[in-house]
């Protein structure tokens, strides 16, 4: 486990966290594929707060996408980095989720976030925003629709519609599970829509949530709890 300190110059106002999104947003890539579905590396990251110790915990779990098996985990853990505003909550998270990739033994492949890319107020969610810091393919994959509005997909695997805010398409709401309530996937960085929704499928075999996602959120709990104790 990484131990892992507010990096010097990180934003600490309002102000310098969305001067930092507005810069950085300009760098997001929406004019690439990414990656074919089921094939490579795919690593899932998630994070876990004890805000009564200002401690946060992010954890990446690379999978063989074709499998599913997993190849390699490591966990962070930090301070908060950030109070918690609405639109800002990848100031929080950034540095520790950061350290969690860097201490893995193999590349990540794509990446892909418990939460929002493009689906953000400023479009620029933690999807997007850790992939313009990594470089890496990003998507986001979000348990609910946050401020966003959709119709419902049809009932069937795989049906899907626009995920909007207002006028504008910012995602899709899938479904990846017969039955079950849908998924809200939005592209990050240097992944088309159609393929974070591919991917997403790709990773959902058994369960409503990616598989990169549900092992993700497991192991930054345990690191913690392993934390606090």
């Amino acid at each position: 486990m990484t131990t892992v300190r507010v990096p010097a110059g990180w934003p600490a106002t309002e102000d310098e966290a969305r001067a930092a999104q507005d810069e950085l947003r300009g760098r997001v890539i929406l004019d690439e594929p990414g990656p074919p579905p089921g094939t490579g590396l795919v690593t899932g990251v998630d994070v876990a707060y004890d805000d009564e110790r200002g401690v946060v915990a992010a954890a990446a779990v690379v999978l063989d996408a074709a499998t599913l098996a997993v190849v390699a985990e490591a966990t962070a853990v930090g301070e908060v980095s950030f109070p918690y505003v609405p639109g800002l909550l990848a100031f929080r998270e950034i540095p520790t989720v950061l350290a969690a990739l860097e201490a893995l033994h193999r590349e990540p492949g794509l990446v892909v976030c418990d939460g929002y890319g493009l689906a953000h107020p400023r479009r620029f969610g933690l999807a997007s925003h850790l992939g313009v810091l990594t470089g890496l393919p990003t998507i986001g994959v979000a348990k609910n629709p946050f401020i966003f509005t959709y119709a419902e997909p049809a009932a069937e695997r795989g049906s899907a519609t626009p995920l909007l805010a207002g006028a504008d398409d910012v995602g899709r709401a899938l479904r990846t599970r017969t039955g079950v309530k849908p998924v809200f996937v939005s592209v990050g960085h240097r992944v088309s829509l159609e393929g974070a929704c591919a991917h997403t499928l790709a990773l959902t075999p058994e369960y409503r949530l990616p598989e990169s996602t549900r092992r993700a959120d497991a192991l930054c709990r345990q690191a913690l709890r392993d934390a606090v104790s």
